[in-house]
Order: C-alpha cells, then structure tokens, then sequence
C-alpha cells in the first residue's frame, strides 16, 4: 500500500451496485463536499463493477455509462484506484476479488459478514503480510459502529465479554410472537411480507447469520484468527408461544443472542448463539423488533451498549462510508492502519475455544409429556439427578390432544447452572422415554453476572 501525500485526490473503486452499493454511491455522491470537508480528503469514483451493464441502476445519482464495467478485474488492474469497495456478497466471487486487491496492495472495505468468517483468517493473515488494511464495519451490526469502538474507544481494555442481539430478522419474530401470541412459522410470514425477512430465511432463522458476525467480533476483540466450527450454533425455529409465557411468569423474556466471554482462569474462549431467557430487567430485554444491540464489558469501562439498526440499505451504507473515509485518512500514512490485527497477549494468545459441552449456564427445558401417565415427573428428575443435575422449579400446563386423540401436556423445568454436557447425556437418556413426546425445547437462562 503506497503513502499518498496531503491534498491528493483519491480513486475510488466500488464493486456491485445493488442495495447496499447503491446507497454507497448515492452516499459519496450526494453528501461529497461534506465528507470531504469533514474527512479533509478529496476524491473520485472511478470505476463502479457490475454484473449487467444494461439493467436499470436504483442509485439517485446516475452514474456515467464510462465508468461501468462488468469485470471487478478492471479495478484491480487499475493502477490509479487507491481503494476497492466490496459490496457483491457472498464467499466465493467476493474471496476472490478482497484476495487479488489485497495482493494488489489496495485497502478493501467491505461488509461481507459470511466471506469474514469463513475466509477471514485468511484475509487478515494477508493482510497483514501485505501491510494492506482491510475494513470491515458494516459486517459485524450494520449502522452500530461496534468496529471503530473496539477498536479505538475501547482500546485500553480487556475485553471480558461481548454479549449481544445482532440479527434484526429473527428479533422481530421473537417480538411478534412474544407480544401477539402468535406461532413461528405466522410470525415469520408476517416478517417475509413486511420485507424483514428474506425469502429464504434460513441463515437468519437458524443463527448462523448472527455467528458469522459473532466471530468476526471475537476475533476483532482477542487478535486472534478463528473459523465457522469453533461456534456452537442453535437457531428459534422450536420455540413456541408458551414458552414466552414461562418466561414472562419467571421474569424474562426470549432473544437469540450472540455469547463471546473469555475465561481468564483456563485462558478458554467461549463462542455460542442460542436462544436465551433474558432478565427483565437487563437492557438487552428491551430491543424488540428489528432493531440491534451490543453489550461490551470491558475491564476498566464496565458495561457499555451499542444499539440501532442492525442492517438495511441506509444504516449498512452509512457503515461501509465511515469505514471509507477511514480508509482514505489513513492511505497517508505508512506502517499503519486500524484493519483487523493479530496480536499477541499473555491472557489470550494461548486461548482455547471452549466445547460446548463445558459451557454452563442455567436451564429452562420443556417437555411434551402423555397426560395421566404415572412416574414421568420421577423418571425426568432421576435421569436429571443421575447425571448431577439439580432441578431449581417445575410447572406444567394442559395441552390439546393430537390428530389420535393423545392428550399431551406441558412439563418445565428450570434447572441449576450445569454443563451442557451434563444436560445433553441426560436428555438422550430422556429421549428413549415413550411418555416423552419429540424433542424438549431448551434454552439457556443468562444471568449476566459473569460479563
């Protein structure tokens, strides 16, 4: 990456002009001479790359016909784009194109959660060797600025945790569901028709959306490189009604959260998304529909949280612009940047990813269980106890009969924190009881006294 001197006109390079792409360019456009009265850089889009020359452009600003391509390759090539902007998503073309720019020498902003974490250990190993910075705000919380604060307010801390809810698309079906008493599948309907959800939802359902950012945010806050099977994932498709009812009754209510703590005394790493009871009386229980929110714990800070909306055309392209400018300031200078770095440390350089069979949290399990059928609540509870968990309350409600006319009712219980191990061998044991109808709905029970 090469210095450029003060008052240097800077080119820029965007790839892919859809949603997000267009509100980038509609941004450096339209709000130019503010960002370079504010940032004191000039500069130009150059090239813009595009799949289809000939299909009708959203962008507010038209872009002029000799600045299209279809070959991301041309701004690659071009000597005199200082910066690419990768916005096509995806993992494989997107790899490709952040790879050649890096080698390239050219700084890359992108918001590519999914390309992150699969290929960022890569990526930033490249980086580093290249001395090429690559940015990457909008990937982590769309319009909360969760990267730069890691990154530069927070700088002085140890990270303890990073406890968080970052994907607007399946809060807003536990929100629906938790107020309107609906099921799932209505609540995820409801969220396709509103443009909240995709058509296929899948990656936003079964949590994986939320790990990708939540390993990119790990390795931002611990140095350290990490891939897609050091996360144990869990999504909301088994959760019910009821069980915000139970919630409620015990004082929480349901998030799909992201879960990053590091434990100092084994030097471990603890990385899950799941579906968790979260206390009432937390800040976290209060972000409902699409919106987002990050809480950090720092050693010295305490608790901070970042909120807003964590993804759409408006608040991501705000992301990817922030981390341009960032880009451009720092093109004038050698040696360094605000890219993800590795480094080394005494408390987490050694760390290991705790298995999640060693994680610990409290319980909350639900069984369908045969109405009238004597010693099920024995034969639940001595599995329980054989495997040395305690049982910290129970309750049950009647349930209707099914399509043979069995009656099957509703069997809680709320157990002591113990390792997921524990609780998983007891379950399979569990699993083999003909009073227990199909799988138990569990979910952790965050107390936040640790974070």
């Amino acid at each position: 990456m090469r210095a450029h001197m003060i008052g240097e006109k800077l080119q820029l390079g965007i790839v892919g002009l859809g949603t997000v792409g267009s509100g980038v360019y509609d941004a450096l456009m339209l709000n130019q001479k503010l960002l370079e009265a504010r940032a004191q850089v000039s500069y130009e889009v150059r090239r813009v790359a595009v799949r289809h020359l000939e299909r009708k452009r959203t962008t507010a600003v038209a872009v002029e016909p000799e600045k299209l391509t279809t070959r991301w390759q041309d701004l690659v090539d071009d000597e005199d784009i200082d910066i690419i902007i990768e916005l096509i998503g995806g993992t494989t073309e997107a790899y490709q194109l952040v790879r050649a720019a890096l080698e390239a020498g050219k700084p890359v902003v992108t918001g590519n959660k999914a390309l992150l974490a699969e290929h960022g250990s890569e990526l930033f190993a490249l980086s580093k060797q290249r001395g090429t910075p690559l940015y990457f705000e909008a990937s982590c919380g769309g319009g909360i600025p969760i990267v730069q604060s890691l990154q530069t307010s927070l700088i002085c801390n140890k990270v303890k945790s990073i406890v968080g809810i970052i994907n607007g698309t399946s809060n807003y079906i536990l929100t629906s569901m938790a107020r309107k008493k609906i099921p799932f599948q209505q609540a995820l309907a409801q969220a396709q028709r509103l443009g909240y959800a995709e058509a296929d939802p899948t990656l936003d359902i079964n949590g994986w959306d939320a790990a990708h950012k939540g390993l990119i945010l790990a390795m931002l806050a611990y140095g350290t490189p990490l891939s897609p099977d050091k996360i144990d994932v869990r999504g909301i498709e088994d959760i019910e009604p009821e069980d915000f009812e139970h919630a409620a009754r015990l004082g929480y209510t349901i998030k799909l959260l992201v879960v990053i703590k590091h434990h100092p005394e084994s030097r471990a790493l603890e990385l899950r998304v799941q579906p968790s009871f979260v206390p009432e009386d937390h800040l976290l229980s209060k972000v409902d529909d699409v919106f987002n929110a990050i809480a950090v714990n720092g050693d010295i800070v305490g608790e901070t949280i970042f909120y807003g909306r964590g993804a759409g055309k408006n608040p991501t392209s705000s992301a990817v612009v922030s981390d341009v400018v960032l880009a451009m300031r720092e093109c004038r200078l050698t040696g360094y940047h605000t890219g993800f770095h590795t480094y080394e440390s005494d408390d987490v350089e050694k760390a290991e990813v705790l298995a999640p069979d060693d994680t610990v949290t409290p319980f909350y399990v639900r069984f369908r269980v045969q109405r009238d059928r004597c010693g099920v609540i024995a034969d639940i509870a001595t599995a329980f106890s054989t495997h040395g968990i305690n049982i910290s309350a129970t309750s049950s409600s009647d349930g209707a009969p099914d399509e043979n006319g069995v009656h099957w009712n509703s069997l809680v219980f709320i157990l002591h924190a113990c390792r997921w191990g524990q609780l998983r061998e007891a379950l399979q044991e569990l699993s083999r009881l003909n009073t227990v109808k199909d799988r138990p709905v569990v979910l952790r029970m965050e107390t936040f006294q640790d974070t």
